[in-house]
């Protein structure tokens, strides 16, 4: 059976490849491993995680919005709340636009901005949000069941809405 095996890298599109490699690899640690001229592949040693940085010769430039249909942003790991707040301190020290830490019933969130203006966020997540992941594992959890779960933690208002296909 064909399965989705996880997240093999990310690409960004970006104005200035200096610049945003400079934004990344000191931010986050990351190596710049290859560069083919039009990008830049970068990798973070501990995780494996690899950016790919990219620079098109006819793109039309301009700030990143989340407004234009597409990518929204782009979601990193962080281990704890306390963590969040040592990131916080980080993007203080290095200009990093950023919004304080959102304590949501599933994550704690705390969104940043690159230097095009790309939406990013890391997050924590909560005990819920554990608990929740190691349950959808379960082979023999049903859709009532993660509906029930969600309702009870967030609100039914945030169940979706199921429909028959056809």
């Amino acid at each position: 059976m064909v399965t989705f095996a996880g997240v093999d890298h990310v690409a960004l599109t970006v104005t200035d490849l200096d610049r945003s490699e400079r934004f990344y690899t000191s931010l986050f640690d990351l190596v710049t491993v290859m560069d083919v001229g039009y990008g830049r592949i970068c990798m973070h040693a501990d995780t494996g995680f690899v950016l790919s940085l990219i620079r098109h010769d006819d793109a039309r430039g301009g700030s990143f919005t989340e407004l234009t249909t597409g990518p929204d942003h782009l979601g990193l790991v962080a281990g704890s709340r306390s963590e969040l707040e040592e990131w916080e301190r980080r993007f203080e020290e290095m200009g990093v636009p950023y919004t304080p830490i959102r304590d949501e019933p599933l994550a704690h969130i705390l969104n940043f901005r690159d230097p095009d203006n790309t939406a990013l966020d890391l997050c924590a997540s909560t005990e819920a949000m554990v608990t929740a992941t190691e349950a959808l594992r379960s082979p023999d959890i049903t859709v009532e069941q993660i509906d029930e779960y969600v309702a009870q933690l967030v609100g039914p208002e945030f169940v979706p809405k199921r429909g028959t296909a056809g």
